[in-house]
């Protein structure tokens, strides 16, 4: 999803951000020895059984494998800071790794292999303490218009031609502070849609992508294509600043139930968030990470591509929601592909639950520790 940036849930919801070089004289990631008692290093349940999703890993594994033969992965690996850690090495990791996935016949066949011929890469987390924070994101499906009228008005802009100047300007100076500046705005006339909620619109910035389905029975897939010159400040973060929802425990649901209970301040906090997002039509193309690979829900995250492996093989331990909306911890293996602009720094993870309703409600309550660890070939 996104210009190949997708925009984390966390960005809206306020989570703490971390300097990206917050850790200038070590290295972010640190590899660990693992020992037999560690039980749960390498484990991966989610591969076998009824409702497994082997598929999707492997699909993922392919799109990572696909972009590490591009010019794109050889530039991004040319001075890449963590030593040890090159595109080969990360290429050949994987092709390892697809073999065993194919030919384990249960996650305890996996996690042994995994552990004998793999090296852990620990993220050394916040302040050195090797917890990673995690949040979760996702591709939203709303409803939406071609043209506007009564009660879809609020539209997606599409880049302009005139960018680089419009890039100066803030959201209230291109939509207006409700969103409605309609024709007076400086990029008037490259509407590509029209939403009937503001809420669903903003969302749709944060998250970089959406397929949208038109009420003339057709469906349009957008994503991220630019934005403007300022930092992203989240709407949850400016409710905890003045007071009006307590950080612990902040989820999307939280903030969303704040502004159904009190809609006359959602125009006010929207525009304190200066940063504003372009779009274009995606021709019904899945949503794709920064590293121009679609992203494949529950298995690959998002990080700060500026100090973690580009495509790399890792395993997250978090506590994630399952589809009935049941937190419980996992052990994860993913694909690192994509980014976000308040993901930075190693402590910051952000996992792709996928599109739609359900993925959004998975990923609106996503808001926890854990680690994050590396899988490269001994």
């Amino acid at each position: 999803m996104i210009k190949k940036t997708l925009l984390s849930l966390s960005v809206g919801l306020g989570i703490t951000l971390f300097t990206p070089n917050f850790i200038l004289n070590a290295s972010p990631l640190q590899p660990i020895k693992i020992i037999n008692q560690d039980n749960n290093i390498g484990k991966d349940d989610k591969l076998w059984g009824e409702n497994n999703d082997k598929k999707a890993l492997l699909t993922a594994i392919n799109y990572s494998l696909n972009y590490l033969n591009t010019r794109s992965a050889i530039n991004a690996y040319a001075n890449y800071p963590v030593k040890g850690i090159t595109r080969d090495r990360v290429r050949r990791s994987l092709l390892r790794f697809r073999e065993l996935v194919l030919s384990s016949n249960n996650s305890l066949e996996l996690q042994t292999a995994v552990k004998k011929e793999f090296i852990f890469y620990q993220s050394v987390g916040k302040d050195n303490q090797n917890t990673v924070h995690f949040t979760g994101y996702f591709a939203p499906i709303y409803s939406a218009s071609r043209t506007p009228n009564s009660e879809y008005r609020y539209p997606l802009y599409k880049r302009p031609n005139n960018y680089t100047q419009i890039r100066k300007l803030t959201r209230s100076q291109i939509e207006g502070k409700d969103g409605l500046l309609g024709q007076k705005s400086p990029v008037n006339g490259q509407e590509i849609v029209w939403l009937k909620n503001r809420m669903e619109a903003f969302l749709i910035h944060v998250q970089g992508s959406a397929t949208l389905n038109l009420i003339d029975g057709t469906t349009m897939t957008v994503g991220y294509d630019g934005h403007t010159n300022y930092p992203y400040r989240s709407i949850g973060g400016e409710l905890v600043k003045d007071g009006k929802i307590e950080r612990e425990g902040l989820t999307l649901p939280k903030v969303l139930a704040y502004f159904e209970q009190k809609p006359q301040e959602l125009d006010d906090y929207l525009s304190r968030n200066h940063r504003f997002i372009f779009f274009s039509e995606t021709n019904g193309a899945p949503p794709q990470g920064s590293i121009g690979v679609p992203v494949t829900g529950d298995r690959s995250i998002a990080t700060d591509k500026s100090i973690m492996p580009p495509g790399a093989l890792a395993l997250i331990q978090t506590a994630i929601p399952d589809q009935n909306l049941e937190i419980g911890d996992v052990s994860r293996f993913v694909l690192d592909q994509d980014t976000g602009s308040a993901i930075t720094g190693p402590g910051r993870v952000d996992i792709f639950l996928g599109s739609g309703p359900v993925a959004g409600d998975r990923a609106g309550i996503i808001n926890g520790t854990g680690q994050l660890y590396y899988l490269l070939l001994k």
